[in-house]
Order: structure tokens, then sequence, then C-alpha cells
């Protein structure tokens, strides 16, 4: 095989240099429109926007939603083996058929600009903070939009403002469960199971990032005590 049959390294992921060239561009754009969708459906939900006002955010969101898709396409049509890239970027396919997904590209913007510069540990710990708390509590802001959208307006429904959206959210994801607020539509009440399930996630990560930490602290008071015996015979004989 001569140098030119040669075939140019792609990434593990299925990312060729086309992909990684278009994400460079691409990235904080598409992070800014996430971020406007976000406040853009905040407010229709909140403000219970009808008529013309409606219209209008409904075909922002359509627009948002296309040019995810768009993104998608392209960097599929570019992703040398478009296999292996199609399965390493089943979460991007997701967020273009399941909108309040979209909100999750803000916690990888996050970690790009926080800057990791201790230990592997540290920094594998920061990022498990950074996205699982960051993925919760953007599930809890959702599913209370969401909650309130479908509940609002139902029959024998009692979630009517969005601090009662919110609250009963807490509630659910913390698995507390006061009561006090119930889901009564078939969407509400999936977006509850939806809710526990972060909150199982939630202990979880919670369990493993203080078991990280206090093994590496161990560690870390191991090794000084391991070096401690060395410098005191340095410091008794300091000729040596």
């Amino acid at each position: 095989m001569t140098l030119a049959t040669v075939p140019p390294p792609v990434g593990r992921r299925g990312e060729s240099a086309a992909t990684r060239r278009w994400e460079a561009w691409t990235y904080w754009p598409l992070t800014g429109l996430a971020l406007l969708w976000v406040v853009v459906y905040t407010a229709q939900v909140i403000g219970d926007i009808r008529g013309r006002w409606e219209g209008v955010t409904f075909t922002f969101m359509l627009a948002v939603q296309v040019v995810f898709a768009g993104d998608y396409l392209v960097r599929l049509l570019w992703a040398r083996p478009r296999g292996v890239w199609f399965r390493a970027h089943l979460l991007d396919l997701a967020v273009v058929f399941v909108p309040i997904l979209r909100p999750v590209r803000l916690l990888g913007a996050l970690t790009r600009l926080t800057s990791f510069t201790r230990t592997a540990g540290s920094s594998v710990r920061a990022q498990l903070i950074i996205y699982g708390l960051g993925s919760v509590l953007l599930l809890i802001w959702q599913v209370a939009l969401v909650v309130l959208q479908t509940e609002r307006h139902a029959p024998g429904a009692n979630i009517r403002t969005f601090g009662d959206a919110l609250w009963w959210a807490v509630c659910t994801v913390t698995t507390v469960g006061y009561g006090d607020y119930a889901p009564v539509t078939v969407v509400g009440r999936l977006a509850a199971v939806v809710l526990m399930a972060g909150g199982v996630v939630l202990v979880g990560l919670i369990v493993a990032t203080i078991s990280s930490w206090a093994s590496e602290r161990v560690a870390h008071a191991h090794d000084r005590r391991r070096v401690q015996p060395d410098d005191a015979v340095d410091l008794a004989h300091p000729d040596r």
C-alpha cells in the first residue's frame, strides 16, 4: 500500500476532519440557539401566550428544531465511518426529536469554559457534578414547564402556576412527595416518572462523588505519611 492509498485518520467516534471543522464553526452558535430556545419556551408557558405571539414562538422553536436537524444531517454525511458516528451520537439524534433535551448542550459549553487544572480525579468529579447536577436542574425546570403547560387548563388539576409546578417538580425529584400537588393528565404523570428516575440518578451521583473525593483524600494522606520519614532523615542529616 502506497502513501497515496493510505486512508485518512478518523476519530474513534467516527469524526472526520470535515466534521471537526463544522463543529468548531457551529458549536457556540448552536449553544446560543439552545439557550434562546429555553428562554422562549419558558416565556411561552409561564406567560400562557395565545394568539399571534403563540404563532411567533411556535415558528421560532420549529425553526430551531430544523437548524439542529440540519446540523445533525451535515455531520452524519461527513462522518467516516457513518455507522460508528451514528452509534456514538445517539444523544444528538434524540435532541433533534425531543426538544426538551436541547438544553443539555449548555452543560457541555459549561465544561468547556471551566478549567480543570488539578488531578485527574478532580477533573472527572467536576465534570460529573456539572453534568449530573446540571442535568437534574434542567430536568426540573423543563418538566415543570411541560407539566404546567398540560395541567394548567385540565379539569380537576391543581397545578395552575409555575410556582406550583416547580414546587411539585422539586418534591418529586427529591422523592419527598408531600402530595399537596399531583398531575392528573397522562403527560403529567409520565413527566413524574421521568423525575423519579432523575432523583434516583441524583442520589447515586452524590454518593459516588463523595466516595471518590474521600478515596482521593485518603490516598493523598497515605502518600504524605510515606514521604514524611524520608523528609525527617534529610532534616536530621543535612549533609546527606
